[in-house]
C-alpha cells in the first residue's frame, strides 16, 4: 500500500489597506512524502535439512523399491522399535508401503507416537513425522470411500442381476402363453 501523501503547506501573502489592492498570491510548497524502505525479498534458499531426515528419505526411497516379500521381511526385522523416535519413523516408512490396511493404521499409530515424543531426538522429526500422518489419514479416508462405493456397486450388481432374472421369468411366462393353442368356446381344442 503506497504512503499516504502529506497535506501540501499553503503560504498567504496579505496586503494591508493603504496599499492598492493587488491580487492575492498563492505560493503553494510541496511537502515530500517520508522515504519507504523497500520489502526485502523473501529467502528462496531452503535450510539444509538435518541429516537425520535426510538419512530417512533415503530409507524411504530404499523400501518402497522392496518386493512385497522383501517388504514383509523388513517390517519384521524392525519388531517394536519401543521408545526410539527415529526406529519408529523407520517402521511407519516401512508400514506405509504394505498394501494391508491393517498397516497403514499400525503406521500412523507410530507416526503419532513421534509426533507425541518428548524426546530431544524427535525434534527433527516432527514436522516430517506430521506430514506423514496427514497423508496416511487422507489416504485411509480414500480407501473407506472406495471400500463404500465397491459394496455401493456390488449391492447395485446383485439388484441388476435380481430383476434380470425376474424379467427373464416374466419372458418366459409370456413366451409358454403364446405358444399354446387356442382353445375352442366349447372347451375343446380346435383341429389343426
Amino acid at each position: 500500500m503506497p504512503p499516504p501523501l502529506a497535506e501540501p503547506s499553503v503560504t498567504t501573502v496579505i496586503t494591508t489597506p493603504a496599499q492598492a489592492p493587488a491580487p492575492q498570491i498563492l505560493v503553494i510548497t510541496p511537502v515530500q512524502a517520508p522515504a519507504v524502505a523497500p520489502p526485502e525479498p523473501l529467502n528462496t534458499q531452503a535450510p539444509a535439512l538435518p541429516d537425520v531426515v535426510t538419512a530417512l528419505l533415503t530409507y524411504s526411497e530404499r523400501v518402497r523399491q522392496l518386493s512385497p516379500g522383501d517388504l514383509a521381511a523388513e517390517i519384521a526385522v524392525q519388531g517394536d522399535p519401543g521408545n526410539a523416535p527415529l526406529r519408529q519413523m523407520q517402521l511407519a516408512l516401512a508400514l506405509m508401503h504394505s498394501p494391508q490396511a491393517v498397516d497403514t493404521a499400525r503406521a500412523l499409530g507410530q507416526l503419532q507416537r513421534v509426533v507425541g515424543s518428548t524426546a530431544p531426538e524427535a525434534t527433527p522429526l516432527k514436522p516430517l513425522a506430521r506430514l506423514l500422518g496427514y497423508q496416511l489419514m487422507e489416504q485411509r479416508r480414500l480407501e473407506d470411500s472406495l471400500e463404500r462405493q465397491s459394496q455401493q456397486l456390488r449391492e447395485n450388481q446383485r439388484r441388476i442381476d435380481q430383476l434380470n432374472d425376474r424379467l427373464e421369468a416374466m419372458r418366459a411366462i409370456e413366451r409358454s402363453l403364446t405358444t399354446r393353442p387356442p382353445t375352442a368356446p366349447n372347451g375343446g381344442r380346435t383341429p389343426p
